[in-house]
């Protein structure tokens, strides 16, 4: 299958949709490899509760950007998106084709489009804020963008603690709105991307999402957020999947309202990406089930 120009072929859908699944089968059969674009599978530490492609899948195909950090580094979409790029590159030196997956569509954004550059902020201004979330929820974050950034927070997902903590952290260390720096320049590549967006009816996404969790508890869920419960305030840690269960090993409620909210939130979670996604218009949608459908679609 050879193409007049590279192609980056983006997977991008929401969660337990069959990303992985469609993501190994393109790169068996485009013989290239697999650039992760999940925002918590960069980090060792981090196993069961973000549904890594196994050692066998990993064995299988070269995978990129998976267990390779620690959750004690600070890694954002930003430095992702710089690093990812030259991976990419060199796997084009070897491949007509790259696979760039994930559900972290800020992550995909920052390799297709790039960011902004965005003033440095002091650490302290971010702990400071990491702090005040820990001590009072989301509400309070959410009251302060209402304080200090109303406008930037209309256009924010705003049950999103990394976005609202960016948000402020540079409203507080610069004195602008995060807004004002993004000039909404597209990096311009050399290559063409042709990306795919996975979805399921509702209902049996759900339904799936439920029982990946219920999977990942028999796997060990409870006792891998156990182990990492030192390092909750780390941004990878304040997300779905582990936030409920550090709450529950708090004492906020038991462990079956955990379940519950582990399994209620996971679904909301869905719903953002999907939103996040479809506002995409690049984006070419297909059930997981259409893998001929959609080797066409990227080889056409």
């Amino acid at each position: 299958m050879r193409t007049d120009r590279k192609k980056l072929v983006v997977v991008a859908g929401p969660t337990a949709v069959g990303k992985t699944a469609i993501a190994l089968e393109l790169a068996r059969q485009l013989k290239t490899e697999i650039v992760s674009a999940d925002s918590r599978q960069f980090f060792r530490e981090l196993t069961i509760g973000t549904a890594k492609p196994s050692e066998v899948e990993l064995r299988a195909v070269p995978h990129h950007f998976i267990n390779s950090h620690s959750i004690t580094e600070d890694y954002d979409a930003a430095q992702f998106g710089r690093d990812a790029l030259p991976v990419i590159h060199t796997i084009f030196h070897h491949h007509d084709y790259a696979i760039l997956c994930g559900g972290s569509g800020l992550y995909i954004k920052a390799v297709c489009e790039g960011f902004d550059d965005i003033p440095e902020v002091p650490e302290e201004v971010r702990n400071e804020l990491t702090t005040q979330f820990n001590h009072h929820g989301i509400v309070w974050l959410q009251q302060r963008m209402a304080e200090l950034d109303p406008e930037h927070l209309k256009t924010i997902d705003r049950q999103n603690p990394h976005r609202l903590i960016r948000a402020l952290e540079v409203k507080i260390a610069t004195g602008m709105s995060i807004s004002s720096f993004r000039k909404n320049e597209k990096l311009q590549h050399h290559f063409d991307i042709v990306k795919v967006g996975l979805e399921l009816p509702r209902e049996e996404l759900y339904r799936r999402i439920d029982d990946r969790m219920d999977q990942m508890i028999a796997a060990g869920l409870f006792e891998e957020a156990a182990r990492l419960y030192d390092y909750k305030s780390h941004q990878a840690l304040q997300t779905v999947g582990y936030q409920e269960i550090f709450d529950f090993m708090d004492g906020a409620y038991d462990k079956e309202e955990a379940v519950r909210l582990l399994k209620r939130n996971s679904r909301r979670y869905a719903k953002r990406q999907l939103t996040w996604f479809k506002r995409d218009t690049e984006m070419e949608w297909f059930h997981p089930g259409e893998v001929e459908e959609i080797v066409g679609y990227v080889t056409s």
